[in-house]
Formats: structure tokens, sequence, C-alpha cells
């Protein structure tokens, strides 16, 4: 069973930073503003809005920056202000002790997938896949999925309830989620970050990429063993997805629907985590219990 960081309390303070990708702060000052209204002290760290090329600084820069969020004994909580790429550059030379000791949320989606399953794999400490500083912005930290990260903090567990998919496998099912972004848990295999999914609900999002890439990577998590003995498959959004001049024949979810026939396990579709605006915050080792009937679909945490 996972280990659960401590929820945050008013006045706990929230640790915001750029461990990959480069954000303007401009673009995360709403984000910072409105953790404050909700009672939290908020740390920037060096990277925020901060370049180096396509990076939040150098890769020594980037480590720096993460490496005091987590040894620092007054952050309670890290996010990640952004995705993008990175993390794969620092990840095994991040010194995880006194985190292991003193365990905190980390928080965010896309790239931080990396730090998600590392933390999981090595440490047994869950995680936060959450909206990260864009999402506040435009007016929009009121919505559902943001106010999801702020309920998750506290220590609300999560219960979703939604439509079903006419590609969803009835079935209930209960076990400790693992996931995050396809490309990168396909990127992982092979690596000391690489996560375990037998007996776990696993849940998979991706953005901008070519169906036959998703079609390849699929069959790389099936080749390695990663669909063999699921609890259940979780697929969530799979946006801006691009075609080839000559066209791959299916559309997304029917290649991925294909790819599992042969389970017997549950398989939701549409489930609202994604690079989108429907991206509700999941505790990444946490016990969940899903149940999907032909009219709905729910996901609790237990």
């Amino acid at each position: 069973m996972a280990i659960i960081p401590p929820f945050l309390q008013a006045g706990s303070c929230i640790g915001v930073l750029c461990p990959a990708g480069f954000m303007p702060l401009d673009k995360a000052q709403t984000c910072l503003d409105v953790l404050q209204q909700w009672g939290y002290r908020v740390k920037a760290g060096e990277t925020l809005g901060k370049q180096f090329n396509y990076f939040s600084g150098t890769d020594d820069e980037r480590l720096q920056d993460l490496q005091q969020m987590l040894d620092d004994p007054e952050v309670d909580a890290i996010l990640c202000a952004r995705g993008g790429y990175g993390l794969s550059r620092i990840i095994d030379r991040i010194d995880f002790s006194r985190f292991v000791e003193r365990p905190k949320w980390l928080i965010g989606f896309s790239d931080i997938t990396v730090l998600h399953a590392h933390v999981y794999r090595r440490f047994g400490i869950a995680s936060l896949h959450a909206p990260m500083a864009a999402a506040f912005n435009n007016n929009e930290s009121e919505n559902q999925y943001v106010q999801s990260l702020r309920s998750s903090l506290a220590g609300i567990k999560e219960d979703y309830q939604g439509n079903s998919h006419p590609l969803n496998r009835v079935g209930s099912a209960k076990g400790e989620l693992v996931g995050g972004n396809l490309s990168l848990l396909a990127h992982l295999i092979g690596t000391p970050s690489e996560i375990k999914t037998k007996g776990r609900i696993l849940f998979l999002e991706d953005v901008g990429e070519y169906i036959y890439n998703v079609d390849r990577m699929f069959y790389q998590l099936k080749r390695s063993g990663k669909l063999d003995k699921l609890a259940a498959l979780i697929i969530g959004g799979f946006t801006d997805m691009k075609d080839t001049t000559v066209p791959f024949g299916m559309r997304v979810y029917d290649l991925i629907s294909h790819v599992v026939k042969e389970y017997d396990y549950p398989v939701v579709f549409g489930f609202p985590v994604s690079h989108s605006r429907e991206n509700y915050a999941l505790k990444i080792g946490a016990t969940y219990k899903l149940k999907v009937s032909k009219e709905k679909i729910r996901l609790k945490q237990k």
C-alpha cells in the first residue's frame, strides 16, 4: 500500500517551479494568486519564468531548484507549473532521501509523469496527477477540474461519476492507481522508473501524437507485459491527434480497443483526464474502486 503524504492545512506552503519546459512568469501568476486565495503560502522556485532554450533553465539549474524544494522543510507540496520535456534528463541525479523521510505531494501531469512514476516505483509514495498553472488562467480556477486539485490537497477523497462510452467493457475492479502520459510511460520501460501494473488500475492519456505512434506505444506496453494483468484500464483524452498522408485507417479509441480486446478486465474510454480542460485530479498510488456499467462509470477513492 502506498505511503500517502500529509494533506494540506490553511497556511501550508506550496512550492511552484518548472522542472522541465519553460513557462513565462506571467502565465503562472494567476495560479500563484489563487493558491494564496485558497489559504496557502506560496514559494516560487528559481526556474519559474527562467529560460534556457526549450527548458526552464539548464539541467543543473532545474535539478538544483527541484532538489531545494524537495529538501525544504517549510514546503508541504510541490506544484510543477508546466510539463513539456526535461525530467528524464535529471531524474537519476535527484537525491530523494529527505523527501522519503518527509513525503510531500508532487503535483502535475504530462512530463511530470516521469516524477510520479519514479517516486511510486522506487519509494512507494503517492503523488497527484492534476492540473498545472495554465489551467488557472482565463477565469478557469473555479471549474470542477481545478477545484478537484483543491479538494484532493485538502484530503477529500475523489468520487468521479460519468456517462458510459460505446467501447467501454463493463465490470468492477479495485486496485492502486498508476498511469499518466502514454508517451512517457512507454519511454520509461527498461529504466529504474518503469511502472508496475499487475493488479493495478492503469490510466493513460496523450496529446499531439500521430495515430500510428499511439498504436506503436500500446504495442510496446503490451509486449512488455504492462497490459497483461491489470485490474482495469482507464483511457482518458487523446487530444490533437494527427494522421499521416496515407491514413492509418482507425480512430485512436478504436485502435486501443483492438489492442486490449483479448483481456477481460473493465475498460473505460473518455475519462476526463487529459491535456485539455477536462483533467480531474487523481492520486497515483492511492486505492480506487472502479465500476463500469452500460449506463455510467464511477471511480471512487477508497
